[in-house]
Order: C-alpha cells, then structure tokens, then sequence
C-alpha cells in the first residue's frame, strides 16, 4: 500500500479523524486521547496502531516513566496528501474552466 494509501485507509475512521484533530491542537497520551474522544483504552490503542503504522503518528516514550506514551502528528503524510489534493482541484479548475469558456462561447444567431 502506498503512503497516500495508507493515509486515507486510516483517516476513512472518524475516530481517527478525531485523534488527528485532537493532536493538531497538542501531543497528548493515549489516556487523555481516549478521555477526549470517549472511547475506551482498548479502542483508542487499536486506533492508535492504525495512525502509527500508516506514519501519521509518532508515539514518544516518556524518559522519566517507560511506561508512558506521547503522541504526536507527522507532517510528512499530510504533506503528501496535500500535494495530492491540490492535483485533483487543479484538474477541477481545468474542467470547470473548459466549461466556462465553453459556456461563454458566442453562438451564431439561427
């Protein structure tokens, strides 16, 4: 599966969505995530596994508890997936600009 693949594979969840949104704001740890989206542990790690391994999230380990995790937003993959997405309104513009002037053509009076 590509890159892009995998980042629109997980962001088809919109639990998912809602931890993005939830570590744009700060990192955070899996239990404020789960508080935050009222979502029990077990799901928000399943969760949580999915981001990290499409590369959406980096999990930090904690040096004082090795126990605790952060997590935090890539930006590459969103980068990515913003090239993408200007590519396909490019080709949009492209249509609906053929159609204008398409549109705004004079006709020959019948």
């Amino acid at each position: 599966m590509s890159g892009l693949d995998a980042t629109l594979a997980a962001l088809a969840d919109p639990a998912r969505r809602g931890v993005i949104e939830l570590l744009r704001v700060a990192p955070r740890r899996p239990s404020a995530i789960a508080a935050a989206l009222a979502l029990d542990r077990p799901a928000t790690s399943r969760h949580l596994r999915v981001l990290r391994r499409a590369g959406l999230v980096l999990e930090e380990i904690q040096a004082e508890d090795a126990r605790a995790r952060v997590y935090h937003l890539r930006r590459e993959p969103f980068d990515e997936l913003q090239v993408w997405l200007a590519e396909v309104g490019a080709f949009w513009a492209d249509q609906l600009g053929a159609f204008k002037a398409h549109a705004e053509e004079p006709r020959g009076t019948p």
